[in-house]
């Protein structure tokens, strides 16, 4: 069996010109990175045809050590789409280093329904995640700067709230001392790292409209308080300027193929664990307007990824999904009904129907709690039985959800028909109620807690004395009013990774809270969740490699 790799490496791959072409860009409305990459100005392709294309969300269950192929199966839909003769334009996060050379992987999809050039895109791509961790880390020393050369600004060293990031998962990096050595080194004081995917840069990048947007949202950065604890922003430093130019190339989406040849913008790359997890408002908005349908995905699981792009991108941005696809595995649920990795490849119908009541909540969530029509996609696996898949299939059928066998990831396009088919259907035939889960101008702990209980289905929600003093803090700079990122687990509906299934009568612990005010949210720290992770005990990185003649092998 090749690999998914293997499989890009032997693919005929179009030109970008020729993709272009297929949505009505000319090549001179093209910024060639290469022959198969491409940068797009938004206001240049504000001028077709507009086709206003419906906008189909694909998210997940929670995800599993086996693997649910969300991304693979949101290619794969978009390539049947187009199968069936539906003009069709993918948009899609650009993946991080961390998880390539962690544990999670790429986000390019896998086997037969991949976008290319694969290499690329899961390596350095365009430049667009070193442009927005330059743009940070150059806030970051402007910060330390500032307060070497005199501090006018008053800023107290200890309560700078600004961090320096990384494209790579180094947990070392999480608490450090800087400005040790000599006086002309800078001021000592506790510092630290996030991963690049979880700075507020790159939120503001994924939730600007265009440039001017984006520079406006960089001043409001909150980035310190001072000595008589008044904000600090960054239009107080007058960095956003700087800032600004060195992402005013990467903010232009990234045009790419999938295997198939169907147009796919790949651009911004939040993580959904702690940040909001949605590519760019920019990217997903081209695709509707160049397509009949736009198909698009968030991060891990509908209680992460879908719930931040309902509640906080469509606040934002105005997008409205026309249908929701949650995409499950017969070996998740039985993963989350309590079978071990190494047996899922085995049948135990007892204990799929004992995870099953994860996607039901999913579905639930969706269908009750944000009223769009739903479709469930079941990535199929050659260990699934037929026992198996048709309890799925009974379980959805009963909650009046269709559900399609996907085969995307051996068959392309070819194998998601009926998915693309039952998708249309259900766009034309059922109703579409979508509202939020809360309120923006409810409180904050109202708002974590709607969330909490509604999407989770948490009974209670305790918050820490320091997240208690944040929210209070908030309130007096009025930042309240603004929507909520949680940042927990993506393995459990619950704060705690080890809670599978449907977990019940639970307690959210929120630990802290910040405020990204440039990006427009606040964000709840749940439990042990991280901004900076770790690199596994055996990473990826081992096993990947390239040969003379530059072909790379290991990458998936």
């Amino acid at each position: 069996m090749l690999s998914d790799v293997q499989i890009a490496q032997s693919a005929t791959i179009q030109p970008i010109d020729e993709i272009a072409k297929k949505i009505g860009i000319s090549p001179e409305q093209l910024e060639h990175y290469g022959k198969y990459k491409a940068k797009v100005n938004p206001k240049e392709i504000a001028t077709l045809p507009k086709k206003q294309g419906k906008l189909i969300l694909v998210s997940a269950i929670n995800p599993t050590p086996a693997g649910e192929g969300k991304t693979t199966v949101t290619i794969g839909l978009a390539d049947a789409l187009n199968h069936i003769g539906k003009q069709t334009v993918i948009a899609l996060r650009e993946p991080s280093l961390g998880p390539v050379f962690g544990i999670k992987g790429g986000a390019t999809g896998g086997g037969y329904a991949q976008v290319l050039p694969m290499e690329d895109i899961n390596l350095h791509f365009t430049g667009d995640f070193h442009a927005i961790a330059a743009a940070n880390n150059l806030l970051a020393a402007m910060i330390d700067n500032h307060i070497y050369q005199g501090n006018t600004l008053n800023i107290d060293p200890k309560r700078v709230l600004w961090r320096h990031v990384s494209n790579m998962n180094d947990r070392q990096l999480r608490h450090i001392i800087s400005g040790i050595g000599k006086p002309t080194d800078g001021v000592m004081r506790e510092d630290g790292f996030d991963i690049a995917v979880a700075s507020e840069v790159m939120a503001i990048f994924c939730l600007s409209k265009d440039l001017q947007d984006l520079k406006n949202r960089l001043s409001q950065i909150l980035i310190a308080y001072t000595y008589d604890n008044q904000a600090v922003f960054v239009k107080d430093l007058q960095a956003q300027g700087a800032m600004a130019t060195l992402l005013k190339d990467a903010i232009k989406p990234n045009l790419v193929q999938t295997l198939e040849g169907t147009p796919a913008f790949v651009h911004g790359g939040p993580f959904a664990n702690i940040a909001h997890g949605c590519n760019s408002i920019l990217a997903t908005k081209l695709a509707q307007h160049l397509g009949d349908y736009a198909v698009t995905e968030a991060g891990f699981g509908a209680d992460l990824g879908a719930e931040k792009f309902l509640d906080i991108k469509c606040r934002q941005s105005g997008l409205r999904p026309d249908c929701a696809v949650i995409v499950a595995t017969a070996r998740a649920l039985k993963y989350n009904g309590g079978v071990k990795k190494e047996n899922l490849t085995l049948e135990n119908v007892e204990a799929l129907k004992a995870g099953l009541p994860n996607l039901l909540k999913h579905i639930h969530n969706l269908k009750n709690v944000f009223g769009l029509p739903v479709v469930v996609a079941i990535n199929r696996f050659v260990s699934d039985t037929e026992a198996e898949l048709n309890a799925i299939e009974d379980a959805c059928t009963a909650q009046g959800v269709k559900v399609s066998m996907t085969e995307v990831w051996g068959k392309g396009g070819a194998g998601g028909v009926d998915l693309a088919q039952k998708v249309i259907d259900t766009i034309e035939n059922e109703e579409n109620k979508f509202q939020f889960a809360y309120e923006v101008e409810a409180s904050i702990q109202d708002k974590i807690m709607a969330i909490a209980s509604k999407i989770y289905g948490a009974a209670h929600v305790e918050f820490s004395t320091e997240a208690q003093a944040e929210i209070a803090n908030l309130n007096r700079l009025g930042l309240n009013h603004l929507p909520i990122c949680m940042a927990k687990t993506q393995y459990s509906l619950s704060d705690n990774a080890k809670l599978l299934g449907r977990p019940e009568g639970f307690t959210i612990h929120i630990r802290t809270i910040t405020v990204s005010a440039g990006a427009g949210f606040i964000v709840a720290i749940c439990g042990t969740i991280m901004k900076m992770p770790g690199l596994p005990k055996v990473p990826a990185a081992v096993n990947i490699d390239v040969d003379e003649n530059g072909v790379i092998s290991g990458l998936f």
